[in-house]
Order: structure tokens, then sequence, then C-alpha cells
């Protein structure tokens, strides 16, 4: 995988200098390879990933909870189908519906007609997990998935009707999901981004991994402290409290991490070490190559 980095804001106060960590497949690499490091989707083409704090059920370990318990009880009636997105009814009814919850739903704007056409039209979406009220087989909702032979599929967008919302559809919808993928054989479910104390709803399956920036983590109270305690500046590498949710200090766990430097390839073809951050040599283009050990996470 060749990586990129796109500049963000800086503080200066605190030395940090952040970049957004790009990632783009290489031959022989598919995106499966990008989720287990680490990476998501950035585009509906799946030409770009973006590495973030994600989650992911490994289904091989995973037992139902009595919380997930309840909601499968709940969710008894419901009748779940797979069905390939070719062969999914993408209807104007249904594309009217989609856009009319997810206005109400993720906020204005978050999901305008021509995203989420590119969506169903784009890599990012294989499959649909639709669901239906088995005794009436009146619509309920509809995943959005993107799934890869047995190693991994991506949670992406539900749909469902906001008149059921007094019901814990969402909720359902997932549970189940978390379960057809499970007993199908299934690697690993990833189920996006937490950031926000709001996405610890995910937290919800034991048991559960996070990416944490440099290995996954199972540790749900290390999930929760990077959720609910504000960084004050510094890197969190950089402060105790994080540091002590860790098996080693920095230096020890760079020796494990699957990221590794390699050379820098300057725009005048020269093939130099990257050597503490600076460069040798002179050239207006340069592009890093890293690469990923593909154990990084013990797949």
């Amino acid at each position: 995988m060749k990586l990129l980095f796109s500049e963000a804001k800086p503080d200066y106060a605190h030395y940090v200098y952040p970049y957004v960590i790009w990632g783009f497949l290489e031959p022989g690499e598919t995106p499966a390879d990008a989720l287990a490091a680490g990476f998501l989707p950035s585009t509906p083409a799946l030409d770009r990933f973006y590495l973030g704090r994600q989650i992911r059920i490994p289904l091989a370990d995973w037992k139902p909870s009595s919380e997930n318990r309840r909601v499968l009880r709940k969710a008894a009636n419901l009748r779940g189908e797979l069905i390939s997105r070719t062969d999914f009814d993408y209807s104007a009814a249904r594309r009217d519906a989609w856009l009319a919850f997810a206005e109400e739903r993720f906020g204005a704007g978050v999901m305008p007609p021509g995203r989420l056409d590119g969506l169903m039209s784009g890599a990012v979406v294989t499959h649909l997990l639709h669901f239906t009220e088995g005794t009436t087989g009146a619509d309920v909702g509809t995943v959005l998935l993107y799934v890869e032979s047995s190693r991994s599929a991506i949670y992406s967008f539900a749909f469902y009707s906001p008149a059921l919302e007094a019901r814990p559809v969402g909720m359902a919808m997932m549970t189940r999901a978390v379960e057809y993928f499970a007993q199908a054989g299934l690697a690993y479910l990833h189920l996006g981004t937490c950031y926000t104390e709001k996405a610890l709803y995910k937290a919800q399956f034991e048991p559960l991994e996070f990416f944490n920036g440099f290995r996954w983590s199972r540790n749900l109270d290390e999930l929760k402290h990077l959720v609910r305690v504000a960084s004050d500046g510094r890197h969190r590498l950089e402060t105790p409290d994080f540091l002590a949710f860790q098996p080693a200090p920095p230096r020890e766990l760079a020796q494990t991490t699957g990221f590794r430097g390699g050379r820098l390839v300057t725009g005048d073809g020269m093939s130099v070490p990257v050597k503490c951050g600076r460069t040798y040599g002179s050239s207006s283009t340069s592009v890093f190559e890293l690469s990923l050990d593909a154990q990084m996470d013990g797949e």
C-alpha cells in the first residue's frame, strides 16, 4: 500500500503537526488488506482509504451478550436477506425514502442525492442486507454493505422508517448483521469509526476491537478513555493516562507495529533513505513508500 500524508491544522504550541493518512492499494492488494491495517474507504470507488479509529467485531470469537440476546429476541420476527447490489431494487420510491431518512437522522446535507447514488453505483457497496417483517413481508430497513469473500465486511449506512424508531430497529439490524456474518464464517465485520459518545453504541458487542493508531485493541476502557477524555494538545502517546493502557513504551511498541518506513522516491527518480523525518536531495515532488506488515493484527 502506498501512503500519502495530507496536512491538517497544526498546533504550534504543543508541537503537534497532524496529517490525514491516505492509503492507495497496490497490485495484488484488496480492500480487506486496507481494512486489516486500520484503513476505511474514502471514496465509493475504493481507490483511496483513510486511517482512523474504527471498530470491528472478530466474529469467530463473538458470543451474544445478555443485551445482544435481548435485542435478538425482540427482533425475532425480522427476516433478513443478503442481496447483491446488482439484484437489489433501488427504486425511485426507496431512494426518496432513504434520502428523507438521512435528512432527518444524519443531518441536513449529510447525504445528498448525488452521494447516495454514488454509493449505490460504486464498488464500496457490493451487497445490501434487507429486512422485512416475517409475518407481513413489509419493509423494515436496509443496510449498505461491502463484503469480501470470507475475510471482511463493512457495515455502512442503515436506512429504516422513522416511524419504527420507538422500536430499537437500528440496533436490531446491526445485531442481526453480526449474527448473520458470524454464522456465515466471515472473519470481521467493520462498523465504522468511533470518536463520539453517541458512537459507543457500537461497543455492545463482545469482543470488539478498535484501531488505536498503531495496533488493534480489545480494551473497552481504552476506547472509552479516547472518546471521553479530551486531548490537552499533546499526542496521545505523550500522555501518561493513555500510555497506561499500552503493553509497552512507545519505543518498544514501534518494534511491533505493522507500519514500517521505506525509502523516499523523489521526483527526479532518486531513491534515498528516510531518516528522522528529513529527506536528503532536492525535488519538487516526493512520494513515501511504506510497507504494511500483513501480520500486524494477527490475521
